[in-house]
């Protein structure tokens, strides 16, 4: 299991959000106001087109000392020297991606349930991303939004590192970090905002100022 990995502010990309800007200038204007780790989650493009991103980004992040993440895709992981990969409950079994990755690297699993909670709390996993904390179009697979009760009960649940997607923005952003969440993951907070810099200034100092 991987450790001191700074999961405060982790954004999860969309292509289909960023009003046609370029993703990787994208990623390193988020990067710069103070984003802390990047997965690439990748639904419509190539597997080159995917592999040509990833290996460009890590070699971009590995000189901030950004952790690079893949979105269900070990072998891109692979591939680019990513630094780990994001699994979902029905992806390829966390087991096999361990397996595969080595212990080196950083495997997180988004977790739906509090029954699925409890079986990853039983795993070497470096994090669990509860899913969806708030209502959200762009998570539509998933089960009932967990709230702010929610994630408190899930922090009573485990010692793990724990943050939560979903609906997640300024307005709501300080709840969420008062539940003891290591950190929030966004996706159109950042990526659709007019300037990701700023948009990821201010979540961060958010998130700071509020971090129990």
């Amino acid at each position: 299991m991987t450790t001191n990995i700074d999961y405060s502010l982790y954004l999860v990309t969309d292509r289909g959000l960023t009003h046609g800007r370029d993703l990787i200038q994208l990623v390193m204007e988020a990067v710069q106001g103070g984003v802390t780790m990047v997965q690439i989650r990748e639904k419509s493009c190539t597997s080159g087109e995917f592999f040509s991103t990833a290996r460009e980004l890590k070699k971009k992040l590995t000189t901030l000392g950004v952790p690079l993440l893949i979105n269900d895709r070990a072998d891109i992981a692979l591939a680019t020297g990513a630094d780990g990969v994001h699994i979902g409950q029905k992806d390829v079994p966390y087991q096999a991606v361990r397996e595969l990755l080595g212990p080196g690297k950083i495997i997180g699993i988004s977790i739906n349930t509090y029954d699925q909670l409890k079986v990853a709390a039983m795993s070497d996993v470096d994090y669990l991303s509860l899913s969806p904390v708030f209502p959200t179009p762009t998570k539509t697979d998933t089960s009932e939004p967990f709230g702010i009760e929610g994630l408190k009960k899930a922090r009573s649940m485990t010692d793990k590192p724990l943050i939560t997607i979903g609906g997640i923005n300024r307005d709501n952003l300080s709840d969420v970090m008062a539940t003891g969440m290591n950190g929030v993951a966004v996706v159109s907070a950042v990526c659709s905002a007019e300037s990701p810099a700023e948009a990821a200034g201010d979540l961060i100092r958010i998130i700071r100022n509020n971090k129990l």
